[in-house]
């Protein structure tokens, strides 16, 4: 899909994520995203809590591909696709075997610890999950 991953996450899929289609319900997508993102965070050097910094889903722009089902292992290769003042896109990108699943385009809004006051994305973040790079197309 010529995306540049800037992390890369892999999910399991479990029997009781799956809808009565057998395949994975897709309100369990939105969990699998959160996850992701929250793996990602845990390979940054700076605490970015520490910070004062959290961030809140405002946007969400989702798109099926394929379906994926009991045992197949999703891969969600993630990457910062937008830098706002106060607002970042984080684009995912789910395969299984190569094959696409679906292809999310989250927009957050960067906030105070505990106040949901929104801020400006301190520097330390976004030196934390990097540059830009380009939607896949």
């Amino acid at each position: 899909m010529g995306f540049d991953s800037q992390f890369t996450h892999h999910i399991p899929v479990r029997y009781g994520e799956l809808d009565q289609q057998g395949v994975v319900f897709n309100a369990h997508y939105l969990a699998f995203i959160d996850d992701a993102f929250e793996q990602w965070t845990h390979t940054f050097e700076t605490d970015v809590r520490a910070l004062g910094w959290d961030m809140m889903l405002k946007k969400l722009d989702m798109e099926w591909h394929s379906p994926a089902g009991y045992r197949d292992v999703i891969q969600f290769d993630c990457a910062i696709t937008r830098w706002g003042g106060a607002s970042f896109e984080i684009t995912y990108v789910a395969t299984v075997d190569e094959r696409p699943i679906v292809t999310a385009v989250v927009l957050y809004v960067s906030v105070k610890v505990g106040e949901n006051t929104p801020m400006r994305t301190p520097e330390e973040v976004k030196a934390a999950f990097g540059r830009a790079v380009e939607a896949p197309t």
